[in-house]
């Protein structure tokens, strides 16, 4: 190995020189194999994740029915029911999407959905208590911790947004003559999949879902039983959440 000495400085002071200048390299040498293995370190992560992800579910784009702009579900014997999940959806979906001989169902109580039942004057019983619970349990019953609610409804002549007092304000209608009623309708809902893979919430009885679970009213909080729920049908916890009435809950029933 060769070694360049200044002539200018004795053999004792290049000496000197190069055992500070070895110092100097050795200490680099180390901040480089730490950097080496943070780095390493970082690289393991990064697959790591990568291995998570591809693991993790494929969420497929589809294109959506129109009826999904909205709160939706279906009886068993096939029947659309429609709800608004806030004021202003309350007022589009009776001004845009109820018609003649569909039916009107509202909790009794002030803050809830609108809810139809398309073909509603021809249907069932069983068909007309299903849009009842959905009524019951999207409305501010569910919020606070109410088991059941009483509901009703009526016929679309029957609605109107002019009251004695004036013009009714966004959600809300005036309602004439008779209702028909549901007392202690229970706040229970299920929550599945459908033949589509969609999440979908229904009554209790709902027998056109694969795998799902039934919720009331309880105290664990949206969010925390979306991800729950996300989890036992494979499904995003996303898509869950915003299916469910506002409020917390308690799950009693899975279904596989």
């Amino acid at each position: 190995m060769g070694v360049r000495i200044k002539l200018g400085k004795e053999a004792q002071e290049s000496a000197v020189y190069y055992h500070q200048l070895a110092k100097k390299i050795k200490k680099k040498i180390k901040g480089v194999e730490k950097a080496i293995g943070e780095t390493k370190k970082k690289i393991r992560k990064v697959e790591a994740r990568g291995i998570k992800k591809k693991e993790a579910k494929v969420r497929v784009v589809r294109e959506r029915e129109w009826y999904e702009a909205f709160g939706w579900s279906f009886t068993n014997s096939g029947k659309l029911v429609l709800f608004g999940k806030n004021a202003k959806q309350n007022d589009v979906v009776v001004a845009r999407h109820m018609e003649e001989g569909d039916l009107f169902f509202h909790a009794d109580i002030r803050g809830g959905s609108a809810t139809i039942l398309k073909g509603g004057a021809g249907a069932k019983k069983e068909d007309r208590e299903f849009a009842a619970v959905i009524a019951a349990s999207f409305s501010k019953a569910w919020g606070k911790g109410f088991s059941q609610a009483d509901a009703y409804c009526v016929e679309k002549e029957q609605l109107s947004k002019h009251a004695s007092g004036g013009f009714v304000g966004a959600g809300g209608f005036a309602i004439s003559g008779k209702r028909e009623w549901y007392p202690n309708t229970p706040l229970k809902l299920r929550v599945g999949l459908d033949e589509m893979g969609r999440v979908v919430v229904g009554a209790e009885n709902s027998g056109w879902m694969g795998k799902s679970v039934v919720v009331v009213p309880g105290k664990t909080a949206k969010g925390k039983i979306g991800k729950e729920i996300g989890e036992i049908l494979g499904a995003d916890e996303s898509e869950v959440v915003h299916m469910l009435p506002s409020g917390s809950f308690a799950l009693v029933e899975r279904q596989d």
